[in-house]
């Protein structure tokens, strides 16, 4: 899997490193530098935290042929002061299962929600997911109050299926067709 930057319409989706992610928990300036863009406030966007930025790090410690299946940031490529901001982050739960599923998260800083940039992120990611042959279907969860989400997943064809990994929460899959 290329950890090569993924371009949409106005995002480009840059690979988080190790040091990146290390630099993101205790040097923001150093962390803005690594990235290459300035950095939207308050970070890091919801639902991303010490705890999963540190899980996120053991994992390419633990897998470091992993390549781009661990975390990407989103890089708005144009911000409001005309140069790159990040805004928000996601990725992948690790490589494909041996079944060929994938699972898939996103977050945007909630002054850029609602504009469609999760919606087009979470399509590079599924776009992406997709170019390699083993992943057969791409997964999601969510909570059910989190109505944004919701429509992210539909929008890029993910339909409901029934569990989740935890108590209320909800899954969607997206199958290779």
């Amino acid at each position: 899997m290329s950890s090569q930057p993924l371009e949409t319409r106005r995002l480009t989706l840059v690979a988080a490193t190790l040091p990146m992610l290390r630099a993101e928990l205790t040097h923001p300036d150093e962390f803005a530098r690594l990235l290459g863009a300035g950095v939207a406030a308050p970070w890091p966007p919801p639902l991303n935290d010490e705890k999963s930025n540190r899980w996120m790090i053991r994992y390419l410690e633990e897998n470091p042929d992993a390549g781009g299946w661990g975390l990407w940031y989103y890089v708005l490529r144009e911000g409001p002061n005309g140069g790159p901001l990040a805004i928000g982050n996601g990725g992948y739960k690790g490589k494909p299962s041996v079944d060929g599923t994938v699972e898939i998260g996103y977050s945007i800083v909630e002054a850029y929600q609602r504009k469609g940039l999760g919606t087009e992120s979470a399509r590079a990611l599924i776009d992406h997911a997709f170019r390699d042959p083993a992943v057969r279907r791409v997964i999601a969860e969510t909570f059910p109050d989190l109505t944004p989400s919701i429509r992210v997943l539909e929008r890029n064809g993910f339909v409901r299926i029934d569990g989740g990994s935890e108590p209320g929460v909800i899954r969607f899959e997206l199958r290779r067709v």
